[in-house]
């Protein structure tokens, strides 16, 4: 078989796995959840999720550990002093912009 085929037929597995990962608990689940953990549970999972996979970039993604986690820090504070998040990345990332230069100065 050549490439476009084989690309094909990747692309059609990919849909139908996704389809399927969407469209499984709409068929499982037909009446409202009424228990209290898997309710929190299934609250929490997507934030748990995005933090897992967003934290281990954000220390790579100035080049300098300090620099992310001054970042950090300051991303977390406004987001607990419950700022938008356009102030909380626009914030998060001065902080880690000025203290790079700060570093670079000294």
């Amino acid at each position: 078989m050549n490439e476009a085929v084989h690309i094909s037929i990747y692309i059609l597995v990919m849909a139908g796995v996704t389809y399927l990962i969407r469209m499984l608990p709409f068929v499982l689940f037909r009446k409202k959840i009424k228990n209290r953990f898997i309710r929190s549970l299934l609250y929490y999972l997507p934030y748990a999720v995005l933090s897992a996979m967003v934290i281990p970039d954000v220390f790579s993604s100035t080049g300098s550990v300090l620099t992310a986690a001054v970042g950090l820090a300051v991303a977390c504070l406004l987001a607990f002093l419950d700022r938008s998040l356009i102030i909380v990345a626009l914030g998060a990332s001065a902080a880690a912009y000025l203290t790079g230069l700060i570093i670079n100065f000294i």
